[in-house]
């Protein structure tokens, strides 16, 4: 079955993904470097981000081959995102997540 939506949303979530948690790692750099409260935290999480990124991408890769895998895949890494980095997250984590839903919900056609 052809699963253009879901790869293209999965990839597009993947590579937003990588710019936020790079934004998040910046932040949190910043934010040590001026001694600020609470900013190591972010810059620990930015690569929790950066791993759900990547498990992103992958999920895209192999979504025509296993798309329930890759749904749960999909789900896991755009909530998995928004909880790390929170605000940095959300376009992305909302991308991952439509993935996944529509890799869970879609139905294989039957070919003849």
């Amino acid at each position: 079955m052809n699963r253009t939506a879901e790869f293209v949303l999965g990839l597009l979530g993947g590579i937003f993904g990588f710019i936020s948690s790079g934004f998040a790692l910046f932040v949190g750099g910043v934010g040590q470097a001026f001694k600020a409260e609470g900013y190591e935290t972010v810059s620990g999480l930015g690569w929790a981000a950066v791993v759900f990124s990547i498990l992103g991408i992958v999920a895209a890769a192999m979504v025509r081959n296993k798309p329930k895998l890759s749904g749960i895949i999909f789900l896991i890494s755009g909530i998995g995102g928004i909880i790390s980095v929170s605000a940095a997250y959300i376009l992305p984590g909302v991308l991952l997540i439509i993935a996944g839903i529509l890799s869970l919900i879609r139905r294989e056609e039957k070919q003849t």
